[in-house]
């Protein structure tokens, strides 16, 4: 990755860390999930709106460090206006990107914002912040789909 590309993508992070989206709460929300990783102290709670299956809404609110930050406010911009199906194949593909993995729909997703995380799978100790919103977001999701309390609280180990 050249020097120009990686400082880029720094912007890109930074941005999302000083002015996060997705910070507007939602008084109806559908979903409501909290997340925590206790090994570096990131903490965030994400609401949906949820209307026919899909993502009307979407409410983020992370303290910790700028990747999960970051990621907490790209996650809020990706997912609004999708179907729940595809929300969770977005989370598999940004899992499976943050590992170095191989996924064959990586090449398929519009990346925007989100591109500028790849640099991740190189930290092995920053994949847990960047992945923190996307497993809250699902747990949330899979709770609410299998009619569970609407509210969960999630731990990333």
């Amino acid at each position: 990755m050249s020097d120009n590309l990686r400082d880029l993508y720094r912007d890109i992070i930074m941005d999302h860390y000083r002015y996060p989206r997705g910070k507007k709460e939602i008084d109806d929300a559908s979903v409501k999930s909290e997340g925590k990783n206790p090994s570096c102290g990131d903490e965030i709670k994400l609401s949906l709106k949820i209307d026919d299956d899909r993502v009307k809404e979407v409410s983020v609110s992370c303290q910790g460090c700028a990747i999960s930050v970051a990621s907490g406010s790209i996650l809020s911009e990706l997912v609004v206006e999708k179907d729940l199906d595809e929300v969770k194949k977005i989370a598999r593909i940004v899992k499976s990107m943050l590992k170095g993995e191989e996924d064959p729909d990586l090449g398929k997703l519009e990346m925007g914002d989100l591109e500028a995380l790849q640099g991740v799978k190189d930290f092995p100790v920053r994949i847990k912040c960047a992945l923190l919103s996307w497993t809250t977001l699902i747990e949330g999701i899979e709770s609410w789909q299998n009619s569970e309390e609407f509210e969960v609280s999630t731990t990333e180990n």
